[in-house]
């Protein structure tokens, strides 16, 4: 269990430091290019979930359902965190990502994302350290389940 929590510790970490510095450099709707024509930092203001949906839905609602996730991901953590480095590994992306975006949405009602890819006209959803520590995470579980199966 002490993995998990560093892990998750780490990413709420990265993720809270980076939206702080991102939020003082640039304005919400502004971009600043770093990779020519693929890579940007966008400053977004995203109240929906992921890539923003269901916008209108209100914060209360999204706390809420971040909190009974996090609460029954601490209820069976317990029998989970005997699995291997894996599977802790990924528990522990899943739970940071969960934290760091509702710390977001506690302060200011809405996620702060930024990372931002674009190739050849195609445009991906900006988002941030904790959706990319939930999306790797739920890969990392998923191939587990996959493997196991095999």
């Amino acid at each position: 269990m002490t993995f998990i929590l560093a892990v998750s510790g780490m990413l709420v970490f990265i993720d809270q430091v980076s939206k702080y510095y991102v939020e003082k450099l640039i304005l919400p709707g502004r971009s600043v290019p770093l990779v020519q024509n693929l890579f940007q930092l966008t400053l977004v203001q995203n109240s929906g979930v992921a890539f923003g949906l269901f916008r209108h839905s209100g914060p209360f609602l999204f706390i809420v359902v971040s909190i009974l996730f996090i609460t029954l991901f601490f209820f069976f953590l317990k029998g989970l965190s005997r699995k291997g480095l894996l599977w802790r590994l990924g528990l522990g992306l899943i739970l940071g990502g969960a934290l760091g975006n509702l710390i977001d949405r506690l302060r200011w009602g809405y996620v702060v994302d930024f990372l931002d890819f674009s190739l050849r006209g195609h445009h991906w959803p900006a988002f941030n350290f904790s959706d990319l520590g939930i999306t790797t995470g739920v890969a990392i579980l998923c191939y587990k389940m996959l493997k196991k199966n095999s």
